[in-house]
């Protein structure tokens, strides 16, 4: 079974340790207890939206780069293709030839 908040936690200590920050400096930064935040990167604890924004907020990334995170991982582990995150060039090229028209 897939369970939200491991992927959840794994995404926030994947950028914590992108960031070179410890759990300690992001937990006081984020005013969240370090015992907390440890089991809510453990995929121990559900965090609420507000946690999740002050961590985010204390990793100096937006919650939605998070979430975005989040939601790849759980298209793969659910089998599913992730789309990608650039609009293809023949898409554009129609779109800007459409706009040329008018």
């Amino acid at each position: 079974m897939i369970l939200v908040r491991q992927e959840i936690g794994e995404v926030l200590r994947d950028f914590r340790q992108q960031k070179g920050r410890t759990l300690r400096q992001v937990a006081s930064r984020a005013s969240v207890a370090l015992g907390y935040l440890s089991e809510v990167e453990r995929g121990q604890k559900e965090a609420s939206s507000e946690i999740l924004a002050s961590v985010a907020e204390a990793l100096d990334v937006p919650i939605s780069t998070i979430m975005r995170e989040v939601g790849d991982r759980l298209s793969v582990l659910e089998g599913l293709q992730t789309f990608p995150d650039v609009v293809p060039d023949d898409l554009v090229a129609s779109v800007d030839a459409e706009l040329s028209l008018r």
